[in-house]
């Protein structure tokens, strides 16, 4: 449930677009609900805002995740992350992440120096501070999926095909890739949506059943907005859904209204 949750923020907004109009703007703000089939397990949020940081005006990302009701007694979860990057060339200034999980804590508060190609990391709750290096035009969580959002090729993928970037996590850079699925017209709570699949490539072994266990769902209009996450797990499947929206910076195309 804890690693869902983590992936539900790092994939709530891998939202494309390929061209102008951008996908997003400060205002724009949505939920989603994390479920076993109609058992509401907990909710992640993300919402995007500016703040200022070396003296302009950047783009604060904040996400939260959290279980609800019977899950939060058996295992509770409540993490936030939060990106400073740049509205012009999405470079990440800094990040943070504070998360509790069932007793596991993490205080972490990472610094980048994209001259220098390094990011500092400090831990608060181990009170140590490492440099680490990281490759050019690097990521962190959040930054990666504004990134990804305005990204120039998306939209020129061929099923089958992928694409990745840099990302910045939990002390390490690794190659965060996507691969293009192909399309769907998706029924939600808000009718039937035009959406675009994706298939982020994970870890298999304790969580997931296998690289592929993870399925995203995209809205295919001007605000690539997600619409669905499915996850196979090593036991049971979980599922995020679009639950509740607000800011967007284009009209949110839906087939059929309910």
């Amino acid at each position: 449930m804890k690693k869902f949750i983590i992936v539900v923020l790092a994939l709530i907004s891998i939202s494309f677009d390929s061209q102008k109009p951008e996908a997003y703007d400060s205002g724009e703000w949505f939920k989603f609900r994390i479920h076993y089939g109609i058992v509401t397990a907990g909710y992640a949020t993300l919402e995007i805002k500016e703040a200022v940081r070396e003296n302009k005006k950047v783009y604060h990302a904040i996400g939260n995740g959290y279980t609800t009701g019977m899950s939060k007694w058996l295992f509770k979860v409540d993490d936030t992350y939060e990106s400073y990057f740049d509205k012009v060339t999405n470079k990440p200034y800094q990040f943070v992440r504070k998360v509790d999980e069932g007793g596991y804590t993490k205080n972490q508060e990472g610094f980048f120096n994209q001259d220098k190609n390094q990011v500092v990391l400090k831990d608060y709750k181990n009170k140590t501070e490492k440099t680490f290096p990281v490759p050019e035009n690097v990521q962190d969580i959040l930054s990666t999926f504004y990134f990804l959002r305005n990204h120039p090729n998306i939209d020129k993928l061929k099923v089958g095909e992928s694409i990745m970037v840099d990302m910045f996590f939990d002390d390490e850079t690794f190659k965060f890739k996507l691969k293009y699925v192909g399309k769907e017209d998706l029924k939600t709570k808000f009718g039937i949506i035009p959406s675009m699949i994706f298939r982020p490539l994970v870890q298999s072994g304790r969580v997931f059943k296998e690289q592929e266990s993870l399925t995203v769902w995209i809205s295919d209009d001007d605000n690539k907005l997600p619409i669905r996450i499915k996850a196979s797990l090593a036991v049971g499947s979980l599922k995020a859904d679009l639950d509740g929206f607000k800011g967007l910076k284009n009209p949110f195309v839906i087939k059929v209204n309910n």
